[in-house]
């Protein structure tokens, strides 16, 4: 087993305009990136759900003939949109080498409430898997929305919108358009 641990290579991502903060639980290991942002594993699904909802084309966001997503893009599209990112971990200790949730152990939790004083028009939290829902429930002491709901919980004095969405990972077994139909009814909530 691995002991050493993994700092959070990003900065958060936190458009002045953020309506919602997406958080996932901490990025694959870097062999895995195809570009230097959120959501960079060629095989995560998540910039296809947005180029299906948005664009009527997964295939938006890649960089035609590489398989690669467009990093330029993406930030463009989260700051016209208002969607922030981050993960709920921001140290980590990979108990194998790949981006499964379930064999991460979280050495530090991020500090939700720092990032929420950031984006002050934020009106939603929205996990993207079962390790970082898991960290929001235990966080704010709530109870766990079930997959593509919304409960609310109270973050720096304000009420928030909690949405646990279907992971964007590939293992999740749930056809991409489904999951798209999901984070488009969020997104319709949070007028996004």
């Amino acid at each position: 087993m691995n002991n050493i641990s993994e700092r959070h290579p990003l900065e958060p991502f936190l458009p002045a305009n953020a309506k919602i903060l997406m958080l996932g639980s901490f990025p694959p290991p870097r062999a895995r990136w195809s570009m230097e942002f959120f959501y960079p594993n060629w095989i995560n699904d998540m910039w296809r759900i947005f180029g299906y909802i948005f664009y009527n084309n997964k295939h938006h966001f890649e960089i035609k003939g590489e398989k690669r997503f467009c990093k330029e893009s993406i930030e463009q599209f989260c700051h016209e949109k208002g969607i922030a990112l981050y993960d709920t971990a921001s140290e980590v200790v990979r108990l194998k080498d790949n981006a499964s949730d379930k064999f991460l152990d979280v050495v530090t939790v991020t500090d939700i409430l720092a990032l929420l004083e950031q984006i002050p028009h934020c009106t939603a939290i929205v996990t993207t898997g079962e390790k970082a829902t898991d960290v929001i429930t235990h966080t704010f002491g709530c109870e766990k929305p079930a997959v593509g709901c919304m409960s609310k919980i109270i973050a720096n004095g304000k009420e928030l919108h909690f949405w646990r969405m279907p992971s964007s990972s590939r293992a999740y077994p749930l056809a991409l358009e489904k999951k798209a139909e999901a984070y488009r009814i969020m997104l319709m909530a949070e007028d996004v």
